[in-house]
């Protein structure tokens, strides 16, 4: 290039990474926006899920409203707060919230899976995304799969978590804003929640259910008065000395609370008629467009920026390990770098949804993108024992131990599923789905649906109805399911080990061993529904051309070209055969 080209190329390179910057400033708001919206939504009801104690006592029910819950509020750090203050006001043990925290690492894992839904488009990208999106999932799902029965049995990570909390003698703090410094310009501006009604409906308090999730007044001021109150009775009073009796009434001193509102929030539905739902569902369909749109116009500019040399020299860098010895090593600071980089964006749904399409685009590899996850759900946990030590003192204790435990689950999965090479299946099974999902798209959803929701409900149905039946229903598809793994896995490897019938699913029918016909029915599916619609469309296009036909033959009937009236009915049947005709083959198709 001469001068003025080398110009222009750094000026449409620094303008490509300045609008980079602003999309991914509108994709992370728009996720805590999403947020809120579900939130609004589902919050209550997430609330109302907690509050039954009897159905937590069982861990498998446990587990799965953590699911259900950190999936309608699409927020683990929400939901595990949640808990924390349940645990803080004593109406649920540290035992009983173990299970819980672990579904909140799932449902959370849940939010990039949908993201890389967006990169459908193309083949080979969907193929890399989902893999790296779901090699999340898998973690997660197998570190439950091994840690849950550990910890009903032997209660590990209480017992380790309680050993640190009177180890060590922890004073209360302060949690840090870091990124919510620059993004709660923007959110706040278009929506404020009180957090307090959802943690208010889980813990009972009756005040709180008929309150509005919508923040309306951002400062307040609370008057504590001493004032004479009347009790039902001399047991009610505050002390034997501050009671006295007058006929049939008692008294005695009490402080009572008055608020008073000073200034109003400033966002958008502040002063909105509108119901929570209505709200939830306005913000969670602008959220999700945003969200959307911003994915799709990053992995855009990214394609156009890392192109050629540039993409080689960044794939090489991110991708490449240290040298022998030390190889090793890469993926440790890989896991540093990813609970860093969530320690200050403060979401790991955040980090690992931006991380997605570079692994779409073939950027990041999937061996790189599993350290980075793990380190994801380390540095989530520090933010939440950050906020935990922001508790009271009298709380303080229980609360950090809650943050400890979500923060041990994450390192015994980690020391489970990656330090030997072996043992990391996440990766071989996300690239199995990825292929899977690249061939037959639409299997994609139903593996969100069935994972994040089917199997939920079905075993907390199950779990509702006593153990005797989750055991009695439960164990047969467990043994099933073992046991069509191992015949797999003998098939591959071992095949003279199993009988003739064995060393192949072909005595099964096609459907029940191939998604080969499910393929052919969701073909045929979509293609009518196409179909239909373009059927439509032809059959307006063609009827208004013989509508006009038809008005030019009478003209000239009028003017004499087809005084015969036969000659005019020939005609209109020719037409209306093309029509039918038009329309069958339309079908047909």
């Amino acid at each position: 290039f001469d001068t003025r080209g080398k110009l222009l190329r750094v000026v449409v390179s620094v303008g490509k990474f300045i609008l980079l910057l602003g999309f991914l400033y509108i994709f992370i708001c728009s996720l805590d926006v999403l947020s809120s919206a579900f939130q609004l939504v589902g919050g209550k009801a997430a609330g109302d899920i907690l509050q039954d104690n009897t159905v937590l006592s069982n861990p498998l029910a446990g587990l799965v409203i953590g699911i259900l819950v950190t999936l309608l509020v699409q927020s683990s750090s929400t939901s595990s707060s949640i808990v924390v203050s349940m645990v803080s006001s004593g109406l649920l043990t540290v035992q009983l919230a173990v299970p819980i925290i672990m579904g909140t690492n799932i449902g959370t894992s849940v939010t990039n899976t949908l993201v890389a839904m967006t990169q459908a488009g193309d083949r080979n990208t969907f193929r890399r995304a989902f893999a790296g999106a779901t090699v999340h999932d898998f973690f997660n799902w197998l570190s439950v799969l091994v840690l849950l029965p550990l910890e009903v049995a032997s209660g590990y990570m209480y017992v380790v978590s309680k050993l640190i909390i009177d180890s060590f003698k922890i004073e209360s703090g302060e949690a840090p804003d870091l990124l919510n410094v620059i993004t709660d310009v923007l959110t706040e501006s278009i929506i404020q929640l009180d957090a307090s009604v959802i943690s208010g409906i889980a813990n009972g308090d009756p005040e709180a259910r008929n309150k509005s999730l919508i923040k309306k007044w951002c400062r307040t001021f609370t008057n504590a008065t001493l004032m004479n109150v009347t009790v039902p009775g001399p047991e009610n009073c505050t002390s034997p000395s501050l009671c006295w009796l007058d006929g049939n009434y008692t008294f005695t001193l009490k402080n009572i609370s008055e608020t008073y509102n000073v200034e109003k929030c400033k966002h958008l539905f502040v002063n909105a008629s509108l119901s929570d739902l209505a709200v939830g569902l306005i913000l969670l369909a602008l959220s999700l467009l945003a969200l959307c749109s911003c994915l799709i116009l990053i992995v855009k500019l990214l394609n156009s920026m890392l192109k050629g040399q540039v993409a080689a020299v960044i794939k090489k860098i991110l991708n490449t390990d240290f040298p022998f010895p030390f190889s090793w090593v890469t993926g440790y600071i890989a896991i540093l770098v990813g609970a860093g980089m969530t320690f200050i964006v403060q979401s790991s749904s955040v980090f690992t949804s931006a991380i997605t399409p570079l692994v779409g685009i073939g950027v990041i590899s999937i061996e790189r993108a599993y350290p980075l996850s793990l380190g994801s759900n380390i540095g989530t946990t520090t933010t939440a024992i950050l906020a935990a030590m922001a508790s009271p003192g009298d709380t303080l204790a229980n609360a950090l131990q809650i943050a400890l435990v979500h923060f041990l689950f994450n390192v015994s999965g980690i020391l489970l599923w990656y330090p030997i090479p072996f043992t990391r299946i996440p990766i071989r099974l996300a690239k199995l789905l990825g292929n899977i999902t690249a061939s037959y798209r639409w299997f994609a959803a139903v593996y969100i649906i069935s994972f994040f929701f089917l199997l939920p409900l079905i075993i907390f149905s199950l779990s509702l109805a006593g153990w005797p039946v989750l055991v009695g229903v439960g164990a047969p598809l467990v043994i099933l399911l073992v046991i069509i793994l191992v015949i797999n896995m003998l098939q591959k490897r071992k095949p003279g080990c199993l009988p003739a019938a064995l060393r192949s699913w072909d005595f099964l029918p096609l459907w029940a061993h191939s998604l080969d016909p499910w393929d052919k029915v969701v073909g045929v599916c979509t293609a009518k529904c196409c179909c239909c619609c373009k059927c439509c469309q032809v059959a307006a296009g063609d009827q208004e051309p013989s509508e006009e036909q038809s008005v030019g033959n009478n003209n000239k009937s009028h003017t004499g070209v087809y005084d015969n009236p036969a000659m005019s009915a020939e005609k209109e049947m020719e037409n209306e055969k093309d029509l039918e005709l038009k329309i069958l083959k339309c079908t047909q198709l």
